[in-house]
This record gives C-alpha cells, structure tokens and sequence, in this order.
C-alpha cells in the first residue's frame, strides 16, 4: 500500500519559493525547523533588497503565520520593473521586465515575463497520482508576491514570430 504524504499550506508556500528562486545561484531558500519561518539567503544584497521589498514579510495559514526573511538586506528600489529585475537577475526562471510607461496612450503597467516552462514541484494535490504540482512561472509568482498594484505576470513566447512589442499593437481592433 502506497504512503500518503500529506504537505501543510505553508509547505506548499514553501516548495512555491523554491520553485521560484531554487535555481537562481545567488539565492537559497530554507525552511526553520519550527517550519513556521522561511528563509531566503541572498548573496548580492541589491536583489536582497528587491526581493524583500516584494515579499510579505508574513503571510497567514489560518491561525498558523510564516514568518518570510530575506538575508541581507540593505538598498532601496521603488520602481517595480526595477525590483523584479534586479530580484531575478541571473534566475533562469526570469526572463525580463517591461514597463508601458514610455508607450503614449497606455497608462503606467509593468510586465514581468517568466520563462516559458512547466514547473514541477512536490505537493499533497490528490489529482497527481504522483504528488506533483505542474504550473508555470507566472502562476508561483502571482500566488508568491500576491497582487501588486500595476504588475502583470506573464509568460515568455515560445516561438519567437509570434512576439509583437507593445507599441506595435493596434489601439482598435479592425473588424
């Protein structure tokens, strides 16, 4: 008979974050061994700067809260595509950062792209037979950082035609 292994919400939260930043080489992410505080060590303190500004610095499980710490911290950043891409700066699961704010007409929006690939990680969701969880960049971030006001996560194309920059969009649909 097969064991079941059952992973609390903060674990889930948890394993979001290593998905996120696991293979980024300047960071690690850790979980306490109380296992109700998240650790994210961060060698370049400028991204340690940005990602901490774009984390909660708690976030609550019902009557259970995880702490979430990032190490060190010492810079300050207040432009969000410039937080985002100083926060994912050599992270392969990050691809770039674009804000409408140059574009005339379009009000001010920043696009934060994540690499086009499923992300696999472990979770209790009982419609994988094999415990996984498979989404993309995006969804962890969005779920991650939560919403921020004038940020949308995207996903990068896959094929490099079908790619338009935002000002080359028509302002009207042609019928």
């Amino acid at each position: 008979m097969a064991k079941l292994n059952l992973i609390t919400p903060w674990g889930e939260y948890y394993a979001e974050l290593n998905a996120l930043f696991g293979d980024d080489p300047e960071v690690s992410v850790e979980l306490a061994d109380a296992g109700y505080e998240v650790r994210l060590r961060v060698e370049n303190p400028e991204k340690a700067e940005a990602i901490r500004q774009l984390l909660p610095t708690e976030k609550r499980f019902g009557n259970i809260v995880l702490k979430i710490t990032v190490i060190p911290a010492n810079a300050e950043y207040s432009d969000p595509a410039n937080l985002f891409q100083t926060a994912f700066a050599g992270n392969p699961a990050f691809s770039y950062a674009r804000s409408s704010k140059d574009i005339p007409g379009v009000p001010d929006f920043n696009y934060i792209v994540f690499a086009n690939k499923v992300v696999q990680y472990y979770n209790d969701d009982l419609s994988d037979v094999n415990g996984l969880r498979s989404t993309l960049y995006q969804d962890i971030a969005r779920e991650v950082f939560g919403d921020i006001a004038g940020i949308s996560y995207c996903t990068d194309v896959a094929d490099a035609r079908l790619a338009r920059p935002m000002s080359s969009w028509p302002e009207k649909p042609e019928r």
